[in-house]
């Protein structure tokens, strides 16, 4: 059987997402799980069958979602509505919008390394952390699988 020509081919749009925080390994299998299901919950069923979203990669730091033309703003808005894949909390804030896989690949930037931190004490609890560049630091309770927020003012920062 021959391929159909370019013209009578389904239009097809390509959306690279930025996935947060970008140490996070996630499989293509259960971002789509995560994708589809905040597409359900916010468009409805029929609407996203219509929109016909899938997944093509999912690698450290960003996600490739293939969509029909016209459909990306309703799956970029469900995209950004995610907050958890795979059992992680995750979010993922779309970057680009191409007719190709090979033009989205232009804008996928490289992951910066973080340098991992241990014994930090704050408020008598400890904390492992991961130091990234431009002074950012994620902090990571020992031993509890939750998340907390911290606040810091200026007192409480070390100035060198």
């Amino acid at each position: 059987m021959k391929p159909r020509p370019p013209t009578l081919r389904e239009k097809r749009r390509y959306i690279l997402a930025r996935i947060v925080p970008h140490y996070r390994r996630i499989e293509a299998r259960q971002m789509y799980i995560a994708a589809f299901e905040a597409l359900t919950s916010l468009w409805g069923d029929a609407r996203a069958s219509e929109l016909q979203m899938a997944v093509i990669s999912c690698e450290p730091g960003h996600c490739i979602v293939r969509c029909r033309r016209n459909a990306e703003v309703f799956v970029e808005t469900a995209l950004s509505t995610i907050t958890e894949a795979e059992g992680e909390r995750v979010a993922l804030h779309p970057l680009a919008t191409s007719g190709t896989i090979h033009a989205l690949r232009k804008h996928i930037r490289p992951i910066p390394e973080g340098h991992p931190v241990d014994g930090i004490a704050i408020g008598g609890r400890e904390y492992a952390g991961i130091l990234f560049q431009r002074q950012k630091v994620d902090l990571y309770a020992k031993g509890i699988k939750n998340q907390e927020t911290l606040y810091f003012t200026c007192d409480e920062m070390e100035v060198d």
